[in-house]
């Protein structure tokens, strides 16, 4: 009998989830993109990754939100990297876990990887599988897939959908077993359509998590196949080698998706691991966006209105600030006399709550300047601490009046997530080592 399969709720989003096996061990599994919770017991090898992570956990598995059985994205609009890292605490919400060991197959390592990095408090252990922290090749990561390769998937997706083409090219082992490969084209046409497939490819190319990587303190294993063509090893040695403590194992095998090829290795290393893992790192430390405004000109401001009239604007500046903040599940860590210090789970989330705090004191005509950077905080009582804080305290005074400046690990973070960015150039940051590149929301 199939698990029954069942909704949570994001907002007006469902999220559709099961749950199997009967292990003591809570294990989410952040599933390569393209999935169907239901359809997949009905391949071979994706049933037996199941049933053998089931032996020793219970897990819980869900559709991505635009995928399979989860609510449909508006064509064109797929959500970014964060909004989809909340499904992950949303299903975990719904099923009542506080904390679970968190296994990211393949492309599903992103968001795995953001989640533990961001929710240290709620992930046990870490576990990649054929996984990356960025997907393409860039001067700085020479390793990613090269643009003519992403090219050649993205139209043979868009060419071939409704086949077993793709799961073909990425998995070798599939090539001469002709009767699974319909069984992979149908799994494939029920996880998504043809446009929905090529755009989720667009958004995973675009994707670079490398910055939550430092920010990562729970015990963690990455599994990688020593032949695997489509994320080669080095991307794999790259993330063991960027994670404090990992550990990192070498598989024989040639297949991208976990459901092909010698599953029993892989998920003995797996059970191994997590059956063994403790919980470890610094529940105070985590990885955040931290949003850092200040007035424009305040000082003059002040001395023209008087300290009466200064009084009342800064009581609304923080009126004003104080709703936005909700609105986008911002925190504020303190006000700052004439700004604020706030952080964010996610840096879309940030960028929008800048520019709608910018706007709405516009309209009483004040100006400010603000500056986000994500990267790893320290809690320190009510307020927070860290280079993180440091550098996004740095980017706002570097910015310019009317501007919502960001380091180059925001506008990586948010690819995909539609800002329009101008680039600023390099700047010495007093206090930060090395010159960093910043840029300006194009808004």
């Amino acid at each position: 009998m199939l698990p029954e399969t069942r909704y949570a709720t994001r907002g007006n989003v469902h999220i559709a989830y099961q749950i199997s096996g009967s292990g003591a061990l809570d294990l989410v599994l952040v599933s390569i993109w393209f999935s169907h919770l239901e359809a997949r017991w009905e391949l071979p090898g994706f049933a037996h990754l199941l049933h053998r992570l089931g032996s020793f956990s219970r897990v819980i598995a869900f559709d991505k939100y635009g995928i399979g059985l989860s609510d449909p994205a508006p064509p064109g609009s797929l959500p970014p990297l964060e909004e989809w890292m909340d499904d992950i605490r949303t299903v975990m919400d719904e099923v009542g876990l506080e904390r679970a060991a968190v296994f990211g197959a393949a492309d599903g390592g992103m968001m795995a990887t953001l989640f533990a990095a961001t929710y240290p408090q709620r992930v046990s252990a870490l576990v990649l599988a054929n996984s990356a922290a960025r997907l393409s090749q860039s001067p700085d990561y020479p390793i990613g897939i090269p643009p003519e390769t992403q090219e050649a998937l993205i139209s043979l997706t868009e060419q071939t959908w409704g086949t077993s083409a793709l799961a073909v090219a990425t998995n070798p082992s599939l090539a001469d077993d002709p009767g699974n490969q319909e069984l992979w084209a149908r799994f494939l046409r029920l996880a998504a359509s043809p446009a929905t497939a090529a755009e989720v490819l667009r958004t995973l190319f675009s994707l670079d998590v490398r910055a939550a990587l430092p920010a990562i303190q729970v015990p963690t294993l990455v599994l990688h196949r020593r032949d695997n063509l489509t994320v080669p090893v080095a991307n794999g040695r790259y993330l063991a080698d960027h994670i404090a403590g990992a550990r990192f194992v070498e598989l024989p095998g040639a297949d991208y998706g976990l459901g092909f090829g010698d599953i029993e290795d892989l998920v003995n290393e797996v059970e191994e691991f997590l059956t063994g893992a403790h919980a470890g790192g610094d529940p105070d430390r985590r990885l955040a966006t931290v949003l850092f405004t200040d007035i424009v000109s305040s000082t003059e401001i002040a001395a023209r209105m008087g300290d009466a009239r200064w009084k009342e604007v800064l009581a609304m500046h923080d009126l004003v600030t104080s709703r936005q903040l909700a609105r986008y599940q911002g925190r504020l860590i303190k006000t700052t006399g004439d700004g604020l210090l706030a952080t964010f789970d996610g840096p879309a989330r940030a960028i929008r709550a800048a520019l709608a705090i910018r706007d709405a004191l516009r309209s009483y005509g004040i100006e400010i300047r603000a500056g986000l950077h994500t990267g790893e905080i320290e809690k320190l009582g009510d307020d927070i601490g860290g280079l993180g804080v440091h550098i996004a305290a740095r980017i706002m005074s570097a910015g310019e009046p009317g501007r919502v400046y960001v380091s180059r690990t925001v506008k990586d973070l948010v690819a995909g997530a539609g800002f329009g960015f101008l680039d600023k150039g390099s700047h010495v940051l007093k206090g930060v080592p090395e010159p960093w590149q910043l840029f300006a929301v194009d808004s």
